[in-house]
């Protein structure tokens, strides 16, 4: 890999620079495969949607989907420019997304604030534009709200974590937080990946800083 792909792979791309994509959406499966609900909506009316990027989408959908109270969840792409982007596309670089986990759930049973605390123990949310040996803008750490109250939890939630983490010798928190952009799905093959091939690809994990939020990944 070049220096100029090196320097794609690491910065955003303009309006002008992404790809063009196209109209038609990807197919998707209907059931989730350990859960057995829907993957798409409508979703029942007492349930939330939140969205999270925490490096591969393999290894963060399993975190999940593993949570009480969670009723569905999928993987694919957001807070991108390319409409309907495929995964080789965004691996270029040149789509601007990020790989996500749409987490629907139920907040009589499992919180905003327990799944902030899973995503911010669950990787390293100081490493800028990868997660571990994963690299590139489709690694990075981002926060997708959808209320206003949602963009409060998340915020307060970094500014506490971030504290904790730099004293335990970490740098600053470089995870974005945003409104939610439209979410594609990923193809057929990505969803519940980690449940089809068990001994697959996780490279996320945390920094064995406590968030002191919600239940955290050891609930």
């Amino acid at each position: 890999m070049d220096i100029m792909d090196i320097k794609r792979k690491h910065a955003l791309p303009s309006a002008t620079e992404a790809l063009p994509g196209r109209d038609m959406p990807m197919p998707v499966i209907h059931d989730h495969t350990v859960l057995g609900t829907p993957l798409t909506g409508p979703f029942p009316s007492h349930l939330e949607t939140a969205m999270f990027g925490l490096g591969c989408f393999w290894g963060a959908e399993r975190v999940f989907w593993s949570i009480p109270g969670v009723y569905t969840t999928a993987v694919g792409y957001a807070a991108g420019k390319t409409p309907n982007p495929t995964y080789d596309e965004v691996c270029t670089g040149q789509t601007g997304h990020n790989e996500v986990v749409l987490v629907v759930f139920d907040p009589a049973v499992v919180t905003y604030a327990d799944l902030l605390g899973v995503f911010w123990e669950g990787h390293n949310p100081t490493q800028g534009m990868r997660q571990g040996n994963d690299w590139g803008t489709q690694y990075r750490s981002g926060i997708y709200t959808y209320s206003d109250s949602q963009a409060e939890s998340a915020r307060s939630s970094k500014s506490s974590y971030d504290q904790r983490l730099q004293a335990a010798g970490f740098g600053a928190i470089t995870t974005e937080i945003c409104h939610a952009s439209e979410f594609f799905y990923a193809e057929p093959y990505h969803q519940q990946y980690l449940d089809k091939n068990p001994a697959g690809y996780c490279g996320i994990g945390g920094t064995g800083v406590a968030c002191g939020l919600g239940t955290g990944v050891g609930a």
